[in-house]
């Protein structure tokens, strides 16, 4: 049989235990990360400290309403229409997309004798060659195609799931396709500049996206809504209208969402 320890022994012992526990404890302990506003903006000074635990996750850039792209379709049409108004098609497969100054709406193909028909529930969207007639609940339009223009693509915008332009002075911004990153081209070229950017608001159903800064030393705003845009110069037609405020300007263009 083993022999018992003495009560002093006991005692020691304990002592040790416990001043082991609490030096470990001081050794691994740390600071729980606080909460911050700045939820998904990249950080712009990463630490480089070696004691870090995990390493520092990439945040991802947001998935945009798909109100804001084409579908597989080839290109967007412009149609000018009696009473005035003028709206934005894209024909991708087996549907409708139609943007108005109101919102975005997908209608599906419907029978007909002669032409194409696309409807849902009130709405319906009627065309054949370069006219077509769209009715719902409010009247009914009138309409003749006036431009189309071929989508943008990843191969032409590389790595970019959003461009917008405009002009007087001419500019453009580009959302990264992988991170929440927004590039600026301002007053015809003359000034560049690449920002990390928060999310304020994201409206799937009706298709608004609002971004503002994720830096203090450069604050700007950039809205992002599904309807039918025209090109202010060369009147070439788009699904969303960019509204973009920095440095107490305001610049008004034309967008579309870039699919992989």
């Amino acid at each position: 049989m083993l022999p018992l320890p003495s009560s002093s022994s006991c005692r020691t012992l304990l002592l040790a235990l416990t001043t082991s526990l609490m030096v470990a404890g001081c050794a691994t302990s740390r600071e729980e990360p606080s909460s911050s506003s700045d939820v998904g903006v990249r950080d712009l000074e990463p630490s480089t400290s070696e004691e870090q635990a995990e390493p520092s996750v990439t945040p991802q850039a947001p998935l945009l309403p798909s109100a804001f792209f084409p579908g597989d379709a080839d290109e967007f049409v412009a149609w000018h229409c009696t009473p005035a108004q003028d709206l934005v098609s894209a024909f991708p497969t087996n549907e409708l997309r139609l943007w108005s100054g109101q919102g975005m709406y997908r209608l599906e193909p419907a029978v007909v004798a002669s032409g194409a028909r696309y409807a849902k529930e009130d709405l319906s969207f009627w065309n054949k060659g370069e006219e077509a007639i769209v009715e719902s609940d409010n009247g009914r339009l009138d309409c003749e195609t006036s431009m189309s223009r071929d989508v943008l693509t990843r191969e032409d915008r590389p790595g970019v799931m959003f461009h917008g332009r405009g002009n007087e002075p001419g500019w453009t911004v580009r959302l990264a396709h992988d991170v929440p990153e927004v590039s600026m081209v301002l007053d015809y070229g003359e000034r560049e500049l690449t920002l990390p950017y928060r999310i304020e608001s994201l409206d799937n159903e009706e298709g608004h996206v609002h971004l503002s800064s994720g830096v203090k030393d450069q604050p700007f705003d950039l809205s992002l809504q599904a309807r039918a845009c025209f090109d202010d110069m060369s009147g070439q037609p788009f699904p969303v209208r960019v509204i973009l405020k920095i440095d107490d300007r305001t610049y008004r263009g034309c967008g579309q969402g870039i699919a992989p």
